[in-house]
């Protein structure tokens, strides 16, 4: 089978370097006539601002915090699999703040970017989690989109085999300023650029810009399905992964039950999804996917062997509340028999 050879010639501290949107989740289970009630639609990602995100708070059952951002998530599943991982993100001054750093660290991954002070409270991510298991998100981005360029550490990409962008911080300009100086700074040390599309909300506020960056500065792309449907503004999957694979050197689609496609040149391999007993909630399993499939990357595995990862920690992620693992990722793909290394 094809090996990846995503690694560069000169050996990597980490397997990732995520640059992100750093926030705290609080997941409540609620039911479909609360989400009408607050005017939000199932299983949407919507901005709100700190009053807003405050009124919904207190509206909203009780549930758990837990510290997340799509990146944040995936790098703590790198952990999980005991990989090497580095994180860029910004937290404020502030209780959330020291609370994303301690559980980040925690997991095993380096974070140094400095706080913000003086200005907005520390990101939050409200998720209301209906019966079915579907996520309807609400998000106060306050510190987070204040990265800026000042805070991206070129010699810590440098030491990385893949450099990962979440792709909610296209949102903000001098966010997505520092996104195009962490591309430059990983393909100036030969490393790869990875980018997970994150969101339809996003795609469809920035699918022009969104395509000339992929086209520019992208090797790899992450997205499920819709995502990947509404980059290309069509209902054909075929066409838009075809399409996708043509700007860059791999694209993996995540397709929930269906499992995932993966395209690499005349490469088409798909994966299974790993079987789960019950669906509890789905917040965190595209971003646990991507954890699996980048270490899978960066170590020089195959495409199907770094999907099977990347399918190994969704399953794990969606068995319970939260959007990082519970169980060591690492433990469950040697009990699975699954590669960990080329």
């Amino acid at each position: 089978m094809t090996q990846t050879n995503i690694p560069a010639a000169t050996p990597a501290r980490f397997d990732v370097c995520a640059v992100g949107n750093a926030i705290v989740d609080v997941l409540a289970p609620c039911t479909p006539e609360f989400l009408s009630a607050q005017g939000l639609v199932p299983g949407s990602m919507s901005l709100v601002d700190e009053i807003q995100s405050a009124a919904l708070y207190d509206a909203m059952a009780a549930g758990v915090e837990a510290s997340g951002g799509s990146a944040g998530n995936t790098v703590a599943g790198i952990g999980s699999f005991s990989g090497r991982a580095a994180y860029l993100g910004k937290v404020a001054d502030d209780t959330l703040g020291q609370v994303f750093a301690h559980d980040i660290r925690a997991a095993g991954v380096a974070f140094d970017t400095p706080v913000l002070t003086g200005g907005a409270g520390t990101g939050r991510c409200l998720i209301n989690v209906t019966p079915d298991a579907q996520r309807t998100m609400s998000t106060f981005l306050g510190a987070a989109n204040q990265l800026t360029v000042a805070d991206i550490d070129a010699a810590l990409i440098a030491d990385s085999a893949i450099l990962y962008l979440e792709g909610y911080l296209f949102d903000p300009a001098p966010a997505r300023a520092a996104f195009e100086a962490a591309a430059e700074a990983a393909h100036a040390a030969g490393r790869k650029v990875a980018i997970t599309l994150s969101d339809s909300f996003v795609v469809g506020r920035w699918r022009v810009e969104l395509l000339a960056f992929i086209a520019a500065s992208a090797d790899i792309v992450l997205a499920n399905e819709s995502e990947l449907l509404a980059l290309f503004e069509t209902d054909d999957f075929e066409a838009a992964t075809t399409r996708l694979a043509a700007l860059v050197e791999v694209a993996a689609v995540t397709r929930s039950a269906e499992g995932s496609v993966i395209v690499a040149g005349n490469e088409r391999v798909v994966v299974k999804a790993a079987a789960v007993d019950k669906v509890v909630d789905t917040t965190g399993a595209g971003d646990q996917y991507a954890a699996g499939f980048l270490l899978g990357l960066a170590r020089g595995l195959t495409l199907a062997e770094a999907g099977a990862l990347g399918s190994l920690a969704a399953a794990e992620v969606i068995a319970h509340w939260g959007p990082r693992p519970m169980t060591s990722l690492e433990r469950l793909a040697v009990a699975a028999g699954l590669k960990l290394a080329a």
